[in-house]
């Protein structure tokens, strides 16, 4: 029996911040601080310095970590239509979100075992991880519009991110205990803390998604379109463009929000590597300064919320693309870990605003009469997703290329710079959505 959901219910919104709470432990530690840190180290080695062979084939060890990451959001990207029409015909997005989070977070505790010398038994199942942190994301974004009233939804949506950056903290502090003091608890093996580190996500990850999972309920079935096969997955897909195409808005912000993504997820996905390459930070420095960079995205998330409700969502994703191209250029001359530091300050800040107000506008610009949010919201998501396989690729060849970390992050400036001129022809959100009704 399928549920109905009632908009604005703190209990329901709770529940779904949780998701949030439960899936950041591996955006956090895995794709950001311990995970990297630990791959650079043990890469590199005085007989081969940064290359690796992975089957056979050889690559500079930053460059295989992110060309691996582009393949799963790029299966994601071919997968996540289908995905969403049998979602949205079927009802059983909460079923697909289990499903995505048990082998995401199963990918993790698996990935205690990796060494150098199971070197692609790791990246494999960092791969799985992805795909299953990428599946969760998408049909949980999907439940924003259903949970939440057009008015609320950045606050939601901020609230979401929050969570999040909390509970990914909370984690990422304890792992910090076992990296930095080891003695404490009586550990020898110098790779035992981050291995563990990656147990401990996996487990985070499934034990806190219960909390979502017992609240939410399964969309409600399209009548007559219960089975549903690839096929017709992709024509639901397919109809979805179509209305998207006939909402001109709509269509502008995902080409816009498709440049700024490619910018803002590439940086989150190789910060540390950048940070451990150009500066040789460290574990611990590197870790705390992702810390530090959560701690201030919790306050970025709901201040910009705020100031979306003052002067417009479009605006304040301009001036915050516009920051994002100066930190690129910053990075670009960076020298010395204070510099680095200060830059980790301002990336915090518009970090955790971009990524909430660039999920709640996107929420209020589906038409209110549509039941295909995940459909909808696969596009959202494939944007983005398309976004970070075309940007890691490109960070990692220019690497390849140029032997220079630094000129990669030149590329993500010119992404930024052509969404901040996308944004001016989008209209503000509230006129946006009378035009929407009208039609």
């Amino acid at each position: 029996m399928n549920q109905d959901l009632t908009k604005n219910d703190p209990s329901t919104i709770r529940a779904w911040a949780m998701f949030d709470w439960s899936n950041s432990a591996y955006n956090l530690v895995i794709t950001s601080t311990i995970f990297p840190a630990y791959y650079t180290i043990i890469t590199t080695t005085e007989e081969f310095g940064d290359r690796v062979s992975f089957f056979g084939f050889e690559f500079i060890n930053t460059a295989l970590a992110n060309y691996s990451l582009a393949v799963a959001y790029l299966i994601m990207v071919l997968l996540m239509p289908v995905l969403s029409g049998m979602a949205d015909n079927r009802g059983n997005k909460k079923q697909l979100m289990k499903a995505f989070t048990i082998m995401g977070s199963i990918a993790c505790m698996g990935m205690f075992f990796f060494t150098l010398e199971t070197l692609e038994y790791g990246i494999i199942l960092g791969v799985l991880a992805a795909m299953g942190y990428i599946g969760g994301v998408l049909f949980n974004n999907s439940y924003l519009p259903e949970i939440a009233t057009i008015d609320k939804q950045d606050h939601v949506s901020a609230k979401g991110f929050s969570y999040g950056y909390v509970g990914s903290v909370i984690l990422q502090i304890i792992c910090l205990f076992f990296v930095l003091k080891p003695e404490w608890f009586g550990i020898e093996d110098a790779s035992f803390p981050a291995r563990f580190s990656f147990l401990l996500v996996g487990i985070w990850w499934l034990s806190f998604s219960q909390i979502t999972f017992r609240k939410l309920p399964d969309s409600i079935k399209k009548v007559g379109k219960q089975r549903v096969s690839i096929k017709k997955g992709y024509l639901e897909f397919k109809k979805v463009w179509h209305q998207i195409k006939n909402l001109r808005p709509l269509k502008r912000y995902l080409i816009a929000f498709f440049f700024y993504a490619m910018g803002v997820q590439t940086i989150m996905l190789v910060a540390a590597a950048f940070g451990e390459k150009v500066l040789h930070l460290g574990v611990a420095k590197l870790i705390i300064t992702i810390l530090l960079i959560q701690l201030v995205a919790i306050g970025g998330a709901y201040f910009i919320s705020w100031l979306a409700s003052k002067i417009g969502n479009i605006q304040v994703l301009i001036i915050l693309v516009f920051v994002w191209i100066l930190i690129c250029i910053s990075a670009f001359f960076i020298q010395n870990e204070m510099q680095f530091y200060t830059m980790a300050v301002f990336v915090g800040f518009v970090m955790g605003g971009i990524q909430s107000l660039s999920r709640s506008t996107f929420s209020k610009m589906i038409p209110a009469e549509s039941n295909d949010h995940a459909s909808f919201f696969s596009f959202y998501d494939v944007s983005e997703k398309l976004a970070i396989v075309l940007g890691l690729f490109s960070f990692g060849l220019i690497e390849e290329l140029t032997n220079n970390i630094r000129y990669s992050t030149l590329l993500l400036a010119v992404c930024f710079l052509v969404a901040f001129i996308l944004l001016f022809r989008i209209p503000s959100v509230p006129v946006l959505q009378k035009r929407m009704e009208i039609s």
